[in-house]
């Protein structure tokens, strides 16, 4: 009996969620009786068409796309048996279980975001390397929103009120919604997603989660499961929980640090320091690379028009490529920690961002630098945000440097870069015949 079917019929499943993370992040796929998947799998008869993967948020698909094949072909779902897991919010005993997708060939298609995840840690593998992530997330609750020209606004909390001040770390603050969370725990526990501290951001209402540190794929399919998780388990509550990069005017915006390191495969000794806890070379070409490549892969980590209204002067979000030693300024922060713990936070992604991509992207970043032997600036003592800002403003700009950066086409895939391309001007192309309520405030009597 195979493990997916072992899992089935121990847990009476009576129904299977096949999913695919989509190039905005969002679950897409089929749902199947649990009889049905497992007849499915041994004749490997669920498919989707190729063009899922160019949707854009919206569900839209590009026009003149040339990135699938010109018949829009159907691929194949293959199950992942490490991820099948309990959906604990239904009736009904129903499992979920993240599929990769193969050709009828049975090669990989190249222009999934797991796919091109699993491509930037095979480079470290055949290097003996093998990184190590841990994601911070941070979210935004707020009341349900049922018109869009309206904005959003902090829910209200057992006391009846919403939040009028920012509570950073607050204890009080976060137990205004409990109920909320005491719901995320035991959805997260009965999924196996290892989320360790929970605390109040700077934002009204604005949460952050930390994942233990492991295996890149792993905690990519743990943060993928649970922003799926955070929203249900708000909804539930008649509260909506939104991974919108700023969603707010006049509050911060939710990033999705990463905290990454190098260890060796075979000893797992950390490559990023010495046992004296001197930086290594490594350690310092990993930093080189994510400041000289990462602006060009912006277009991954702050994937929508509004990711970029995070990164302003002025608020907790980087706005450069500057490294320093416990500086929350900078775009790339060294955490005070024994030899053992040495690692970098990339602070620039935003928490709209796919997180098999923003975990590629990063990844690939440093090992472009560590392969070549890059040197880092200087680290950063002071605010970096007097030091000037060199991250893309806008998505077109990021689009620009994704497309020219030769290095990262060559890391990722063309083919996937292409894929990216479609989809986000698209998108932008779409945002740029929208008139926003700010032009007809300001200009529709002034100019």
């Amino acid at each position: 009996m195979s493990p997916l079917e072992d899992f089935i019929r121990t847990h009476r499943i009576t129904e299977v969620e096949c999913l695919i993370p989509d190039m905005s992040g969002i679950a897409r796929g089929k749902i199947v009786p649990a009889d049905k998947f497992l007849r499915i799998l041994r004749d490997r008869g669920l498919r989707l068409p190729e063009a899922i993967f160019v949707q854009t948020v919206t569900g839209e698909y590009p026009e003149d796309e040339d990135v699938t094949s010109p018949e829009n072909s159907d691929v194949y779902m293959i199950p992942d048996a490490n991820t099948i897991r309990i959906v604990p919010w239904y009736s009904e005993p129903t499992a979920q279980v993240i599929t990769d997708c193969v050709h009828a060939d049975g090669s990989p298609v190249d222009i999934s975001p797991r796919h091109v995840l699993r491509r930037v840690l095979e480079l470290y593998e055949r290097r003996g390397w093998r990184p190590v992530v841990a994601p911070e997330l941070e979210f935004f609750l707020v009341q349900v929103n049922k018109d869009p020209d309206y904005p959003l606004v902090p829910p209200v909390g057992r006391s009846g009120r919403t939040e009028s001040g920012r509570q950073a770390f607050g204890i009080d603050a976060v137990n205004e919604f409990d109920p909320i969370f005491e719901d995320v725990y035991d959805y997260c526990e009965a999924q196996n997603i290892d989320i360790d501290t929970l605390t109040h951001e700077a934002g009204a209402a604005q949460i952050e989660i930390n994942f233990n540190h492991g295996d890149g794929l792993e905690l990519a399919d743990q943060a993928f499961l649970f922003k799926r998780t955070a929203r249900e388990a708000a909804i539930r509550h008649q509260v909506y929980a939104t991974f919108m990069a700023k969603p707010m005017q006049g509050e911060p915006g939710s990033a999705m640090h990463l905290h990454q390191s190098v260890v060796d495969s075979q000893t797992g000794r950390n490559l990023f320091s010495d046992p004296e806890g001197n930086d290594t070379p490594l350690f310092l070409s990993h930093i080189a690379g994510l400041q000289k490549f990462l602006p060009a892969a912006m277009t991954l980590l702050a994937p929508n028009v509004n990711s970029y209204r995070r990164l302003v002067t002025g608020s907790d979000a980087p706005i450069n490529v500057h490294w320093g030693r416990d500086n929350r300024t900078t775009g790339f922060r060294v955490p005070l920690s024994p030899p053992e713990g040495r690692r970098v936070e990339n602070r620039v992604a935003g928490a709209d961002a796919n997180p098999y991509l923003a975990i590629a992207a990063s990844l690939a970043c440093g090992y472009l630098g560590m392969i070549n032997e890059m040197e880092p600036t200087d680290p950063v003592r002071g605010s970096a945000h007097r030091l000037a800002f060199t991250l893309p403003r806008h998505q077109a700009e990021a689009l620009n440097k994704f497309n020219a950066c030769k290095p990262l086409r060559e890391v990722l895939g063309e083919k996937f870069v292409a894929a990216v391309s479609f989809v986000k001007e698209a998108e932008y192309d779409a945002y740029q015949r929208v008139i926003s309520s700010w032009e007809r405030e300001n200009l529709l009597l002034n100019v």
